[in-house]
C-alpha cells in the first residue's frame, strides 16, 4: 500500500474516533482531516495547494439557493410543534377512531404520517409523540413493548414522506454527485436529479411502509372497547374534524403540490410552507374573531395564489387571474403582519426563531464540515481508491450499490443523517452512480435504510430519543422488543424497494417524463 492508501485509512479511524470522542461533529468533521491534511504535506503526501479551494466551497454552500429550504423547513416544522397543532390533532383522531387498543394504535399512525410530512425532525417528532401519545396509548390497552415501538418506528417517518428536509439535502448532493460522475464516465449530457424527483420518488415506498405499519396493527391489534373512559371518548363534530384537519392538509397540499407541479422550487415551496405554518400559529393563539378572520383569509389567499399559479402554467387563466391573484397577494400580506404581530405578542416568534437557528446551525455546520473532509479526501487520492475497490466487489454494479448500502446502514449506529449524508454521497456516491443505476432510486434507498439503521437497537438513535423521556415503567429492554417487528417490517420496504426499483422511479417518470 502507498503512503497515500495509509492516510487515507488514518483518515477514516481518526475521523470516527473525534465524532465518538463527544467533541462537536462540526469540529471533528472538519478539523481531523485539516490536521492530517498539514501534516501529510510535511512528507509530501498530500498537496497543500488543495486547502485554497475551501474558501470557494464555502462559498458555493452560501449560494446554494437550494439549501435555503432547510431552514425554511425547520421553521415550518417548529411553529407547527411550539403551536400544539399536533396535539389537538392526534386527540381528534383518537376520538374519531373510538378510543380503543387498534384505533389508538391506528390514530398514532396516521398523525405520524401527516405530522412528518409538516416536521421531518427525527428527534423532535419522537418526543413529541412521547409527550402526547404515550399515555393515551396505555390507557386504551395498547401493550407498552408495542406502544414503544410504535412511536419509535412513527418517528422516523419523516425521514422518506416528503416533504423531508432529508431528501432536500439528499437532493443537493446525489444531483451534484450524478452529474459529475456521469461527465467523468463519458456521458456529459445527463438527466439533472432534483428534489422534486427525489420527492416523487419516495411517495409511493413511504405510502408501502405506512401500509405495512398499518397491517401489523391490525393483526396484533384487537379492536376492543379503552381500559378507561374520559373526555377523549367523546363524539367528534364534524366542524372539529375540518378546523383541525384541513389547515395542515392544505398546507402540506400547497407545498408538495407547488414543487410536484413544477410551479415552484423546493426553496419556494419552504417559504409558502413556513409562511403558512406561521398563520396557524398565529391563529391557534388569538382570541380575537376579528384577527381569527383576517388570518384566515390570508391563508384562503395563499392557497388561492398556488391554484392560480399551476393554472397560469398550464395556460388556463388570463387577465382576471392576474388581478385576482394580486388581491391575493396583498391578503395574504396583511394577514402575514397581523400573525407576525400576534406571534411577538404571544412570545412564540422569538423562542421559534431560535430553535430554528440552533438546528439549521447544525446542519449547515456539516455541511460545511464535510466540503473540508471531501476536498482533504480527494487530496489523498480517495476516489480513485475507492472505484478501484468497489470494482473489486463481485456483482459489479449492484455489489457496490449493495456495499454502499451496508456502510451507511452501519454508519446509522453513530452518526446524524446529515453527516452520513455528506459524508458517505461524494466520497462513495461516484463510484455507484457513473453507471446505469437510476439516482433517484439510489437516494430512496439511502433514505430508508438511514430510517432503520435509526430504528434498529440497541445504538438506533429514535430509541435514545424516546428513552430520554420515556417514564420509569417503561425499560430499555421494552423497547427493544417492542421495536422488532417494526424493523423486520422496515427491512422488508428496503427489500421491496430494491427488488422492484419501479416503486421509486415510477411516479418521477410519469409526473415529469
Amino acid at each position: 500500500m502507498s503512503g497515500q492508501e495509509w492516510m487515507l485509512i488514518v483518515l477514516f479511524l481518526a475521523l470516527f474516533g473525534g465524532i465518538l470522542s463527544g467533541i462537536p461533529a462540526m469540529l471533528a468533521i472538519s478539523g481531523v482531516p485539516l490536521v492530517l491534511a498539514v501534516i501529510a504535506g510535511q512528507f509530501d503526501l498530500f498537496n497543500l495547494a488543495f486547502l485554497s479551494n475551501f474558501p470557494a466551497r464555502v462559498l458555493g454552500v452560501m449560494t446554494n439557493t437550494l439549501l435555503m429550504a432547510v431552514p425554511l423547513f425547520v421553521l415550518m416544522g417548529v411553529f407547527l410543534e411550539r403551536a400544539q397543532l399536533a396535539e389537538r390533532m392526534l386527540r381528534v383522531l383518537a376520538r374519531l377512531l373510538g378510543g380503543s387498543p387498534l384505533g389508538m394504535g391506528l390514530a398514532v399512525l396516521a398523525f405520524s404520517a401527516i405530522i412528518a410530512a409538516s416536521t421531518g425532525i427525527i428527534g423532535a417528532t419522537v418526543v413529541m409523540l412521547v409527550l402526547i401519545a404515550l399515555t393515551p396509548m396505555l390507557e386504551a390497552g395498547v401493550p407498552k413493548r408495542q406502544a414503544a415501538g410504535l412511536i419509535c418506528a412513527s418517528g422516523t417517518l419523516g425521514q422518506i414522506i416528503p416533504p423531508s428536509i432529508l431528501l432536500v439535502l439528499l437532493g443537493d448532493q446525489i444531483g451534484n454527485t450524478y452529474l459529475e460522475a456521469q461527465q467523468r464516465a463519458g456521458n456529459f449530457a445527463p438527466m439533472p436529479v432534483s428534489v422534486a424527483d427525489l420527492f416523487a420518488g419516495a411517495m409511493v415506498p413511504g405510502l408501502v411502509l405506512v401500509g405495512l405499519y398499518a397491517l401489523w396493527l391490525l393483526i396484533t391489534l384487537r379492536p376492543g372497547r379503552a381500559r378507561r373512559v374520559s373526555a377523549e371518548r367523546e363524539p367528534v363534530s364534524m366542524s372539529e374534524v375540518l378546523f383541525t384537519f384541513l389547515p395542515p392538509m392544505l398546507l402540506i397540499l400547497a407545498v408538495l403540490g407547488s414543487i410536484l407541479g413544477g410551479i415552484a422550487t423546493a426553496t419556494e415551496a419552504a417559504g409558502l410552507g413556513a409562511v403558512g405554518a406561521g398563520l396557524m400559529a398565529a391563529f391557534s393563539l388569538s382570541r380575537s374573531r376579528l384577527e381569527r378572520s383576517i388570518i384566515g383569509i390570508a391563508g384562503l389567499a395563499a392557497f388561492v395564489l398556488v391554484a392560480i399559479r399551476m393554472s397560469l402554467g398550464r395556460g388556463d387563466a388570463g387577465s382576471l387571474a392576474q388581478l385576482v391573484s394580486i388581491a391575493a397577494a396583498l391578503l395574504l400580506a396583511l394577514g402575514v403582519l397581523v400573525a407576525i404581530w400576534r406571534l411577538v405578542r404571544g412570545d412564540m416568534l422569538g423562542g421559534t426563531m431560535v430553535e430554528t437557528i440552533k438546528i439549521s446551525g447544525m446542519v449547515f455546520g456539516i455541511v460545511i464540515a464535510a466540503s473540508m473532509l471531501s476536498l482533504v479526501f480527494r487530496g489523498f487520492g480517495g476516489e480513485h481508491a475507492v472505484e478501484h475497490l468497489m470494482r473489486e466487489f463481485p456483482g459489479g454494479e449492484m455489489g457496490a450499490l449493495l456495499a454502499v448500502m451496508v456502510i451507511v446502514f452501519l454508519l446509522g449506529f453513530i452518526l446524524e443523517a446529515v453527516e452520513i449524508i455528506y459524508i458517505v454521497v461524494p466520497l462513495l456516491g461516484p463510484a455507484v452512480l457513473a453507471g446505469d443505476i437510476s439516482p433517484v432510486w439510489f437516494a430512496v434507498l439511502m433514505a430508508m435504510n438511514l430510517q432503520t439503521s435509526f430504528l434498529t437497537p440497541p445504538f438506533g438513535f429514535a430509541l435514545f430519543y424516546f428513552r430520554s423521556v420515556a417514564p420509569r415503567g417503561i425499560s430499555t429492554m421494552d423497547i427493544y422488543r417492542g421495536v422488532v417487528p417494526f424493523v423486520l417490517i422496515q427491512i422488508l420496504a428496503v427489500v421491496l424497494v430494491f427488488a422492484f426499483p419501479a416503486l421509486a422511479t415510477w411516479l418521477p417518470t410519469l409526473m415529469f417524463n
